[in-house]
């Protein structure tokens, strides 16, 4: 399943949940399900994330690459 579609699912999950005819084991099987989808959609960003450089020009000219994290924080 693409990330985007895990995405999807998420959001029809949400959406679900938030009705009202759902019985107590369709909701909690639903929010395991949720639960699981996250935690693999933000292991997939972490990944995207690690691969993620910057370009950085120095002073002097030259390029460095330099890791997404170490130029927002």
């Amino acid at each position: 399943m693409s990330f985007e579609d895990t995405l999807d699912r998420l959001e029809t999950i949400v959406a679900e949940l938030d009705g009202d005819a759902l019985e107590l084991d369709t909701a909690l099987a639903l929010f395991e399900e949720g639960l699981a989808k996250l935690r693999g959609a933000a292991a997939e960003l972490d990944r995207a994330e690690a691969q993620v450089k910057l370009l950085v020009e120095n002073a002097d000219g030259t390029f460095d690459l330099a890791d997404f994290k170490s130029r927002g924080e």
